[in-house]
């Protein structure tokens, strides 16, 4: 069963416990305005440009056979209209400024690369993280991905916001040692306006997550003129306090800007701009945090 595979991200430190391996899946339900990985929205293969990067040699010209590459005057121009998402343009790219952003991968593609750093895994106690994109989008590809590797005796974590099939979920659950499940705004109304999608499916299947009793990291996104509210503050310790048994952590994950370059590169507009939130700003949402968490919750900024 192949599946939608955008990146695979060898010794990453942030993704869950140890050192890990991160498979980024394509396609998301979700289409939040501050997006850090807006190459994960559409299941299709797309093509990234970054014009600065371009030497515009004509190597992408010479094998395009929709025509949407031209050197005019010594400039690339590059018509997405036409483009097919095949990636023979990318492939020729001496300079990478034309990348492709999707691949059809098997399972057992995927788990080549995993365990290529099952010792490091052993060593740190880390293993496998599935991200995207939204994982529970790829449902079926998903559960044999977290199945292969707790057959090969790896750590799983899955990244997650959390809105998706129960039914997927509760497979996925029993492959699946943590859950950083996503808390992006509080209240239906405003997470249907900023992410597309309103919050109450998410909350059920928190809930579900809970009886199943599945161990999970709160991960909340902060973009303070959003979401740096008492109000959210409040819903997000409401939320973790009501779920003594499963929420381990919360985590604060300042809004960065890497996604508005990647936007641009993909021919799309970004939805929001804003600077990264200074420290004190941050520190200050995670100390009025803690004090209404108590010690049931550790605070951690990422």
């Amino acid at each position: 069963m192949p599946g939608t595979v955008f990146n695979i991200q060898r010794f990453s430190l942030f993704d869950g416990p140890g050192v890990r391996t991160v498979v980024f899946l394509k396609g998301c339900p979700l289409h939040c305005i501050w997006c850090h990985n807006p190459e994960g929205l559409s299941m299709e293969r797309q093509i990234m440009y970054n014009a600065d990067r371009c030497i515009g040699c004509g190597a992408c010209v010479e094998v395009c056979e929709p025509g949407c590459h031209i050197i005019k005057d010594g400039f690339h121009i590059y018509d997405r209209s036409r483009c097919i998402g095949c990636g023979k343009c990318a492939e020729v790219c001496y300079s990478l400024a034309l990348t492709a952003e999707g691949s059809y991968m098997t399972v057992d593609d995927v788990m080549d690369t995993v365990l290529r750093d099952a010792g490091v895994y052993r060593d740190s106690g880390g293993g496998m993280t599935l991200s995207g994109g939204e994982p529970l989008m790829q449902g079926a590809f998903a559960i044999e991905l977290m199945k292969a590797a707790k057959e090969n005796g790896l750590h799983t974590c899955i990244e997650t916001s959390g809105f998706g099939s129960a039914e997927v979920l509760t497979e996925i659950a029993s492959y699946t040692d943590l859950f950083l499940l996503d808390y992006k705004v509080t209240g239906d109304e405003a997470h249907k306006k900023l992410c597309g999608v309103p919050q109450t499916p998410i909350l059920h299947n928190l809930d579900l997550l809970d009886r199943l009793g599945a161990s999970i990291v709160l991960r909340c996104p902060l973009i303070p003129d959003i979401n740096g509210t008492t109000e959210h503050m409040e819903g997000i310790a409401k939320t973790a306090l009501s779920h003594p048994g499963s929420i381990k952590e919360i985590h604060i994950e300042p809004y960065h800007r890497l996604g508005i370059s990647k936007a641009a590169q993909l021919g799309m507009k970004p939805t929001y701009e804003a600077d990264v939130p200074d420290k004190t700003i941050v520190q200050s949402f995670a100390d009025k945090l803690q004090q209404m968490c108590g010690d049931k919750v550790k605070v951690i900024i990422n």
